[in-house]
């Protein structure tokens, strides 16, 4: 880590209280490192935003594997892809539904590419991505 600076901040006691009940709710010691870790997420988003790149982040489907041929072209997709997919998780929720995890990890906007295609894949119930950093450019 660098050389900390310090600098002020200036809050309207409306925006303050509820930031220092959210700080004692995610168990910050203090206000700096809950600044710090908005901070972060804003560079990362950014950095998200410019597509540039490497890149990691977690893309959550879930769907029903019966409908539509929808297994195989799910995993056909990634097959094509498997060289930004780092691991997968495949969890039956029932009978019908799947839940399924993929840790990517590449070229950012190959990777925003890939969660985008199987996301909108037809049969797809829900799909999220989380784009997060690998680190390596954040302090």
């Amino acid at each position: 880590m660098g050389k900390l600076t310090r600098f002020g901040v200036s809050l309207d006691e409306e925006l303050l209280e509820p930031f220092d009940a959210l700080c004692a709710v995610k168990g910050y010691s203090n206000r700096s490192e809950a600044i710090r870790d908005l901070i972060r997420k804003a560079l990362v988003a950014e950095e998200w935003q410019q597509a540039d790149g490497q890149g990691a982040g977690t893309l959550t489907l879930v769907y029903d594997h019966h409908k539509n041929d929808l297994a195989r072209r799910l995993t056909q997709m990634q097959h094509d892809e498997h060289d930004i997919i780092i691991a997968t998780l495949h969890v039956h929720l029932d009978h019908h539904n799947c839940l399924e995890v993929l840790l990517l990890k590449g070229e950012a906007a190959r990777v925003r590419a890939l969660a985008d295609k199987l996301i909108s894949c037809k049969g797809v119930k829900h799909g999220t991505f989380s784009g997060t950093t690998t680190g390596q450019d954040l302090a």
